[in-house]
């Protein structure tokens, strides 16, 4: 059994700055990919930064300048750091990965529970 477990987020005012975690466990045998999508009210879900083990990184176009990835290969955990944070950042963050657990062949996703970031004055 995996398990996507994430903290951080809450409020913030705007130019602040949140730092969100994510911690995979579970018979986990290979993680790829982590990262986080985002949902705000009345929209589709959005990619916002994932990072393969290898260390690439992808990033959604109006974050990239201010949101920073990064992981921790040995304990599978991922952290979002969010500077500059604006009220158009709003959503419910997902954390998610790639992996593939022990005893399967093939890699699925799954999903942390979703964290709430507010930014607002």
């Amino acid at each position: 059994q995996v398990q996507l477990v994430e903290s951080g987020g809450g409020l913030v005012r705007p130019g602040g700055s949140l730092r969100l975690a994510c911690v995979a466990s579970g018979d986990i045998y290979s993680v790829y990919y982590m990262g986080w999508y985002r949902q705000a009210p009345g929209k589709q879900r959005e990619l916002v930064a994932r990072m393969h083990k290898s260390g690439t990184t992808r990033y959604e176009e109006a974050v990239k300048d201010r949101f920073t990835i990064s992981r921790n290969n040995a304990n599978n955990t991922a952290y979002l750091q969010m500077n500059n944070l604006k009220p158009e950042d709003t959503a419910v963050y997902y954390c998610y990965s790639e992996l593939t657990p022990i005893g399967k062949w093939a890699s699925d996703t799954y999903w942390g529970q979703g964290t709430q970031v507010t930014v607002s004055s």
